[in-house]
């Protein structure tokens, strides 16, 4: 059986699933020549990220498909139901990248809390001539230690983040639309864990009481932040979406950055990807990635193993 990764797999993975005796193409098709390329080869499954669209009209014009594997958690590029109704296998990893992306939230915040993301600009530029003055501009950063820590998404990643944040001694809050509460067990390097579990709260009461707000949600048919809700929260609040965009109103985050309701924002995800609005790229209280929350080598490698045990699983068994 042949699959196609077409956004790429780690290695871990094509040794797996090439072990279970599938051959492996990571060719990279362009999206307009996906339909051809399948049928002329005779695609079994094909393998996508986020780059890569599988709607239904791919899917009719290859019957050779049995199987689409998302590397990662979202599948908002891939219709789902047209899949499975016409009896492909559709898989994904959802639990992967989850610590993946947990860390880079707190990359964001930390950077933000002590003015990295200014202090490395400034400091090559100008940290011979202007030390003492930068020292005194960047003297005024913030713990996240005692500060209270909102998550909208209670899921594997809200879950992997509300982690780390009991790690660092925060007071960790979440609001999510089915969850009501989970067991968030922190382990330590020595074997030790303690379990804490965490009862979810309404979306109103995390926007007043959080001092962070972080995004773990879905696409969405409407933002989940926008106006109405960012005036709902406190003054100085920083705001990270490392989910999707679109959910966040990027030209009301702006607005009251410049207002100075919010005080900065992380975002690795955005609502005109691959191009993000000038306005974002250019504001210095906004933290930026290149939507890098699932790119570490150690998800990668889980997303490749774990897409090999399933299709294994499912095309040879």
């Amino acid at each position: 059986m042949k699959i196609l990764a077409n956004d790429g797999v780690s290695q871990s993975g094509i040794d797996a699933l090439e072990k279970g005796g599938f051959e492996v193409i990571t060719t990279k098709v362009a999206q307009n020549q996906l339909e051809n390329y399948i049928n002329e080869n005779s695609i079994d499954a094909i393998l996508v990220r986020s780059a890569t669209q599988v709607r239904q009209e791919l899917i009719e014009a290859c019957p050779s498909l049995k199987l689409i594997g998302r590397g990662g958690v979202g599948m908002d590029n891939i219709d789902v139901a047209y899949a499975e109704e016409n009896g492909l296998h559709v898989i994904n990893t959802p639990a992967a990248s989850s610590s993946s992306v947990a860390e880079l939230v707190f990359a964001h915040l930390f950077g933000m809390a002590r003015f990295l993301h200014s202090s490395n600009r400034e400091m090559p530029l100008e940290g011979d001539s202007r030390f003492k003055e930068l020292k005194k501009a960047y003297s005024e950063g913030i713990e996240l230690r005692g500060k209270t820590l909102g998550i909208i998404g209670f899921g594997k990643i809200g879950q992997e983040v509300a982690k780390i944040g009991l790690g660092l001694g925060m007071h960790v809050i979440a609001t999510d639309e089915i969850i009501t509460n989970a067991p968030i067990t922190v382990d330590f390097f020595n074997g030790q864990k303690i379990t804490i579990n965490i009862d979810t709260v309404s979306k109103e009461e995390l926007l007043k009481e959080a001092d962070f707000i972080t995004l773990h949600v879905p696409t969405q048919q409407d933002y989940i932040i926008s106006k109405v809700d960012i005036d709902k929260m406190k003054d100085g609040v920083g705001i990270i979406n490392t989910a999707r965009g679109g959910i966040l109103h990027e030209v009301d985050l702006v607005t009251a950055i410049e207002e100075g309701k919010v005080q900065f924002a992380g975002l690795d995800v955005f609502e005109t990807e691959p191009t993000p609005a000038v306005q974002l790229l250019m504001n210095p209280d906004i933290s930026l990635t290149p939507h890098i929350g699932a790119a570490t080598k150690e998800a990668q490698d889980r997303i490749g193993t774990e897409l090999a045990s399933q299709i294994i699983a499912l095309l040879k068994n």
